[in-house]
C-alpha cells in the first residue's frame, strides 16, 4: 500500500508540474516527447488539429517561425528550466579508489599480494628456542642471526610496496586519462555550433545553448542536434537509418515533417521548430534507455516505473557527455564497452538499439514515456545472450596492447612453470639434504622452522614469477600512446580514440579530399566568362554587359542556400568572413567585386517565397531554384559543375545579354578556351544558367529529366581555393615515411591535376594515373557491372588522384586499398 500512496503522490506531483509547464508554454514536455514520436500524415494531422498547424503550434511555443525567439535571457532560462538543456550529463567518473580498487584485481598483484602478508606474518612469529637447534639439524643454523632475524619484516614490506607502486602508477595513468578525454570533449562541445534563427538574424550557436522554440536553419551535411518539426523546406531528405533504419527519408512540411537528433540531412534545407532537447530528444531518450543518463534521471525513472526492464546492460566505466557528437572514452584504447550504445558523429554505434522501443501510453491522464526491450522470437535464447554480454568485459583493447598482453600472458604462463619447477626443486633439495642424507626425523618442535622455509621458498617461486611477466608492457604502450594524444592536441588533433595513433602508425597510404583539406577552403572568383568575352581579371562593371549581369547577380543572390552569406570583417584590414557554402561564398564575392550587393534581391524574394528548390547533391552536381513571376510564369536559375550544366544548355547569352543558339562545337570550342585553361590554373569551374517556363500549363516539376534541360547559359566562372601553406612539405614527409597520398575530389579532372601539382602529390616525369569516377569504374567493373579485386589491384598502386568521384567510388577505392593492405600484412 505504501509503494501505491508513493506511485500516486509521484504521478500526482508529475500531473500539477506538467499542468504549470503547459500554462507557461501552452505545451508541456511530455505532449511535445509524445508529439515526436508521430510520423507522416498522423503527425501532420495531429499538428493541424491539436495546435493549429505550425503557426499556432509556434504561437503556444511563444516563437515565431520566421524571426525566432527574441533572444531574451530570463526567456531563455526559463525555458531551459522547463525544457531541460541541450546535453546529456554525464555518470560521475569512476573515482581514484574504485581505479585503484581495479588495479589490485590484478591476478599477479594478488598473488604478491598474499606472499607478502604470509611473509610478514611469519617475520614476526619466532620459533622456539636454541633447545631445538639441535634437533631441528641445519635448518635452524640456516635461520637468521638476531639483527637478520629483526629485520625479517622487510622483506614483506618491500613486496607490499611494490604492489602499491604498480597500482598507484595504475590508478593514476587512467585517472590522468580520463581527465584528458573529458577535456577533450568539452573542447568539442564548445567548438561545435548549428545556425538558428534569434530576433530575426541568422546566428551560429554552441548545440548546448540551443532551446525549445528556437527555429534552426538546417542544410546538406547537417547533423541534427535536437527533435523538431520542419518549418519549411526544400527537396529535404533526411537519413534515420541510426534511429529507424531508413535512409534517405524525405521530408516536406505537409507529408511528414518530424525531425529527429542524432540523424544527417542527406540532401535540401530547410527551418525547423526545435521541440526536445537533450534526454527528451529521441537520442536522449535512447541514451536513458541503455544507461547513458545521470543516475537521477535513473531514480527519477524507477521510481515513476518509467523503466521496466530490470536488467539493462549499462556501462558505468566511461560514460559519455553529447549535445551531439560524442568521444568514446572507455578503456585504453577508447573503445565502447560491447553490448551499450554509443553515439559517434550521430550515430548509434556497438549498440543493441534495435532491440529497444519507447512506447507512449496514458498514465493517470498524463503522458508517459515507457521503454522496455521489444520480445525476440528466439525468447530465453536472447535472454542468454544479454547475460552473456553483461559478464564481457567492459574494458576492449587496442590492437596492440591485445596484442602485447597476448605476449605477456604467454610469457606468464612460462614464468609461473619456471617457478613452480623452482619451487618443486627447492622444496625436494630441502626434504632430502635433511631427512633422507641425514636422516632426521620430522620433530613437531620444528614445524614451524619447517614452514617458515617452506613460506620463503615459494617467495622466491612467485618472485620468479613477478619478473618473467612483463606487466609493465601494457601499461608503457598505454602512457605513450596517452602522451601522443596529449602532444596531437597541441597540434589541433583531437583524437578520438587512443588506437587511432596505432592506427596512424600502421598507415601506408592516404586518401585526401582536396577542398578544405588539402586546400584553404576559402573561395575567391578569379576569372569568369560571358558575352563570349573572357575576362582573366575582375573587370571594370561598366565594360560589362548590363543584361547579362543582371541576370548573373539575381540567379546567384537566389539560387545560394541563403545562410550562405559574406560578412565583414572581425578584425580591422581583415578578409571579409565567409559564411556557409564556400563555393557559394565565391560566387557572391563575385557579386561584391563586381561593386553589386544580394542582399536586397534576397529581401525582394525571401525564402519561404522560393517556389521549388533542387539541391545539390552527389548524383546532380548541380542546384536548381524556380520562382514564380510577376507575370505568372516561372524562371529556374541553375548552376554546378561546369562540363555537366554545359551539356543541358541549348542557347548562351551573346554580347547583348540576348540569348543565341549554343551548338555542340561551341560547347566543345568553350571547354577548350575556357574550361580547360581554368581548370589548368587549378580553378574550379562553376556555370550558371537559367530556364523560363510559361505558366500555363504548369511543368511538372517532378519529372528533373526535362525540367533541368535546355538551359540557357550565363556565365562560368573560375574560382580559386589556394593550397594550404604547409600540405607540400607535409605531402613530402608523407612520401619520405614511405606513405601514398592520394587525391580523391569531386572537381574536373583538370582542376584535380592542378592542385595535385601544386601540393606535391605528383611529379612531372612519374608514372602514374589520374583518371576520373567513370574511367576508374570502367577498369575495375567487369561486364556485369561487378567490382573485382584483382582489376583494383591493377590501378590503386599508380593512382594517384581521382577526379569526379561519387561517394560510393570513394568507398570502392578505400575498401579495395584497404584489402590488398591487410592480406599484405598477414
Amino acid at each position: 500500500m505504501g509503494d501505491m500512496s508513493n506511485s500516486d503522490f509521484y504521478a500526482k506531483n508529475q500531473r500539477n508540474e506538467e499542468d504549470n509547464h503547459a500554462a507557461i508554454f501552452g505545451c508541456s514536455v511530455m505532449e511535445l516527447r509524445a508529439l515526436m514520436e508521430l510520423r507522416g500524415t498522423e503527425a501532420v494531422v495531429k499538428i493541424q488539429e491539436d495546435y493549429g498547424g505550425m503557426e499556432g503550434l509556434c504561437a503556444r511555443m511563444k516563437t515565431s517561425p520566421t524571426e525566432g525567439l527574441a533572444g531574451a535571457l530570463p526567456d531563455l532560462e526559463k525555458r531551459r528550466e522547463i525544457y531541460g538543456k541541450n546535453l546529456i550529463p554525464p555518470k560521475k567518473p569512476k573515482t581514484f579508489l574504485q581505479l585503484v580498487w581495479e588495479a589490485l584485481q590484478d591476478v599477479t598483484l594478488i598473488i604478491l599480494e598474499v606472499a607478502a602478508l604470509i611473509s610478514l606474518g611469519l617475520s614476526f612469529y619466532h620459533p622456539p628456542g636454541e633447545s631445538t637447534g639441535e634437533s631441528c639439524g641445519d635448518v635452524s643454523g640456516a635461520a637468521e642471526d638476531e639483527g637478520e632475524a629483526e629485520a625479517g619484516w622487510i622483506e614483506g614490506a618491500a613486496i607490499l610496496l611494490s604492489v602499491v607502486c604498480v597500482v598507484l602508477v595504475t590508478a593514476f595513468n587512467d585517472w590522468s586519462k580520463e581527465k584528458q578525454f573529458r577535456g577533450l570533449q568539452s573542447r568539442i562541445e564548445q567548438e561545435q555550433k548549428f545556425q538558428v534563427v534569434r530576433d530575426g538574424q541568422v546566428i551560429q550557436l554552441p548545440v548546448a545553448d540551443i532551446v525549445v522554440g528556437d527555429i534552426a536553419q538546417i542544410k546538406y551535411g547537417d547533423l541534427l542536434p535536437t527533435d523538431g518539426v520542419l518549418i519549411q523546406g526544400n527537396d529535404l531528405k533526411i537519413d534515420e537509418s541510426s534511429l529507424t533504419g531508413v535512409d534517405h527519408v524525405r521530408k516536406a512540411a505537409d507529408k511528414d515533417p518530424m525531425l529527429l537528433s542524432g540523424t544527417h540531412v542527406m540532401e535540401g534545407s530547410g527551418r525547423m521548430l526545435v521541440t526536445a532537447v537533450g534526454v527528451n530528444s529521441q537520442t536522449g531518450i535512447i541514451f536513458t534507455l541503455l544507461g547513458a543518463g545521470v543516475e537521477e534521471e535513473e531514480k527519477k525513472e524507477r521510481k515513476g516505473g518509467a523503466v521496466e526492464d530490470g536488467h539493462q546492460n549499462t556501462d558505468h566505466s566511461h560514460p559519455s557527455t553529447h549535445p551531439i557528437a560524442t568521444i568514446a572514452t572507455d578503456g585504453a584504447a577508447g573503445v565502447n564497452a560491447p553490448g551499450n550504445a554509443s553515439l559517434i558523429n550521430g550515430k548509434m554505434q556497438d549498440g543493441n538499439m534495435e532491440n529497444n522501443q519507447i512506447k507512449v501510453k496514458k498514465q493517470d491522464g498524463a503522458a508517459a514515456m515507457e521503454m522496455q526491450p521489444l520480445k525476440s522470437a528466439e525468447g530465453g535464447e536472447t535472454e542468454e545472450k544479454e547475460k552473456k554480454k553483461v559478464n564481457v568485459s567492459k574494458k576492449e583493447k587496442s590492437v596492440l596492447q591485445g596484442k602485447l598482453t597476448k605476449l605477456a600472458v604467454q610469457i606468464g604462463k612460462a614464468g609461473l612453470l619456471m617457478s613452480a619447477v623452482t619451487v618443486i626443486i627447492l622444496v625436494l633439495y630441502f626434504a632430502i639434504d635433511n631427512f633422507v642424507l641425514q636422516k632426521r626425523p620430522w620433530l613437531p618442535e620444528c614445524t614451524p622452522i619447517y614452514i617458515q622455509y617452506f613460506v620463503k621458498f615459494f617467495i622466491i617461486g612467485v618472485t620468479v614469477l613477478v619478473v618473467a611477466v612483463p606487466e609493465g608492457l601494457p601499461l608503457a604502450v598505454t602512457i605513450s600512446l596517452a602522451y601522443s594524444v596529449k602532444k596531437m592536441m597541441k597540434d589541433n588533433n583531437l583524437v578520438r580514440h587512443l588506437d587511432a595513433c596505432e592506427t596512424m602508425g600502421n598507415a601506408t597510404a592516404i586518401c585526401s579530399d582536396k577542398t578544405g583539406t588539402l586546400t584553404t577552403n576559402r573561395m575567391t572568383a578569379v576569372q569568369f566568362y560571358m558575352g563570349d568575352v573572357h575576362y582573366k581579371e575582375m573587370p571594370d562593371p561598366s565594360t560589362v554587359p548590363t543584361k547579362s549581369m543582371e541576370i548573373m547577380i539575381n540567379s546567384i543572390a537566389i539560387n545560394s542556400a541563403y545562410t550562405t552569406k559574406i560578412l565583414p570583417p572581425d578584425k580591422e584590414g581583415g578578409l571579409p568572413k565567409q559564411v556557409g557554402n564556400k563555393t557559394e561564398c565565391g560566387l557572391l564575392g563575385l557579386i561584391l567585386d563586381l561593386k553589386r550587393d544580394y542582399q536586397p534581391i534576397r529581401d525582394q524574394m525571401p525564402e519561404e517565397k522560393l517556389y521549388k528548390v533542387y539541391t545539390f547533391n552527389s548524383v546532380r552536381k548541380s542546384m536548381s531554384t524556380v520562382i514564380k513571376l510577376p507575370d505568372g510564369s516561372f524562371r529556374m536559375y541553375s548552376k554546378g559543375a561546369s562540363e555537366i550544366v554545359l551539356k543541358k544548355c541549348s542557347r548562351i547569352l551573346n554580347e547583348v545579354g540576348e540569348p543565341r543558339v549554343f551548338r555542340p562545337r561551341d560547347k566543345d570550342e568553350m571547354v577548350k578556351k575556357v574550361i580547360e585553361p581554368m581548370a589548368c590554373d587549378g580553378l574550379r569551374t562553376i556555370c550558371v544558367a537559367y530556364r523560363d517556363f510559361p505558366a500555363d500549363p504548369e511543368p511538372n516539376w517532378d519529372d528533373e529529366n526535362s525540367i533541368l534541360n535546355d538551359l540557357v547559359a550565363i556565365t562560368v566562372v573560375g574560382i580559386e581555393d589556394p593550397v594550404r601553406p604547409e600540405v607540400p612539405d607535409a605531402i613530402m614527409k608523407c612520401q619520405r615515411a614511405g606513405i601514398t597520398v592520394r587525391m580523391v575530389t569531386g572537381d574536373n579532372i583538370n582542376t584535380a591535376r592542378a592542385i595535385a601539382i601544386k601540393c606535391g602529390i605528383i611529379h612531372p616525369g612519374e608514372d602514374f594515373l589520374c583518371i576520373d569516377g567513370k574511367e576508374f569504374n570502367r577498369r575495375i567493373r567487369n561486364e556485369k557491372g561487378e567490382v573485382e579485386q584483382e582489376r583494383i589491384d591493377k590501378v590503386w598502386p599508380k593512382l594517384r588522384v581521382l577526379a569526379r568521384s561519387s561517394p560510393t567510388d570513394k568507398h570502392t577505392l578505400v575498401k579495395g586499398d584497404l584489402l590488398i593492405t591487410l592480406i599484405m600484412l598477414k
